[in-house]
């Protein structure tokens, strides 16, 4: 079961913040837009890994990793990592703004 631990916290924070999707502008609902925002930050960081990776700054500890490796010795796990977490940050950042700008328009 160590194996799935990565992919299981991954899904579970896509989960937890699916609901917000409600709340918000619609970020799975902008599928261009969500490209536009993740896409070129996590081709950077997943770059950052590999090259840390191949200089043997720092490594991943594989009790945890399914042991797909996507190239460039990056775990899948890592790469789905620059996508989830960023769209669980926009999806919880427009619920947010969504909810703070219908209450303010109460006032």
């Amino acid at each position: 079961m160590d194996h799935w631990q990565y992919l299981m916290v991954l899904g579970a924070c896509l989960l937890i913040t699916a609901p917000l999707e409600i709340f918000g502008s619609g970020v799975y609902r902008q599928p261009r837009r969500l490209l536009l925002s993740v896409g070129p930050v996590a081709v950077v960081f997943l770059v950052w890994d590999g090259i840390a990776i191949a200089g043997h700054v720092w490594s991943y500890n594989p009790r945890y990793l399914t042991g797909v490796e996507v190239g460039f010795s990056i775990p899948l796990e890592e790469l789905l990592f620059f996508l989830v977490i960023p769209i669980c940050g926009l999806l919880t950042y427009s619920a947010v703004s969504a909810i703070l700008g219908a209450l303010r328009g109460r006032r």
